[in-house]
């Protein structure tokens, strides 16, 4: 064929077809693809830093070991004694409470922002949500796990 004749071939994501997407997905399914792409293509490029950075650390590396470099290393103190003392758990149940309260109460950020579009659905999806988060709160206050002995 000429080129008067040919039919125009339009190109849409990296030089594939228009004719070929239409035969794989619709318009909306490839608006998806063409939103998640750069996250898709960022996720792979790092996956692949970490996985060349590791296999080249594991070839280049030096492999020496002595006796001193296999000993165990504590912080620059000498290890005395068993190193499986029983200690307080007050201090991780502190830490593992605030956190989990701390990633629930992020979700309060993206209900502000959208409250008027949410309407009556997201007041009340909401209000569940806080509900819940103080039945939580009451347990931990009557189990006493915030209380020092």
């Amino acid at each position: 064929m000429d080129q008067k004749n040919s039919p125009k071939r339009g190109r849409v994501h990296f030089g594939v077809p228009k004719e070929a997407l239409h035969l794989c997905c619709t318009s909306r399914e490839m608006d998806t693809f063409s939103t998640y792409l750069p996250i898709l293509l960022q996720l792979l490029l790092a996956i692949t830093f970490v996985a060349i950075t590791l296999f080249l650390t594991h070839v280049l590396g030096p492999r020496v070991l002595t006796k001193k470099k296999l000993k165990s290393f504590e912080c620059g103190i000498k290890s005395i004694g068993d190193a499986r003392q029983p200690f307080a758990v007050h201090y991780f149940l502190t830490a593992i409470l605030f956190v989990l309260f701390d990633v629930e109460i992020i979700f309060f950020y993206p209900w502000a922002i959208n409250f008027r579009e949410l309407g009556t659905v997201g007041l009340i999806s909401m209000g569940l949500f806080i509900a819940l988060l103080l039945v939580g709160f009451w347990y931990i206050l009557r189990k006493q796990a915030l209380e020092w002995e």
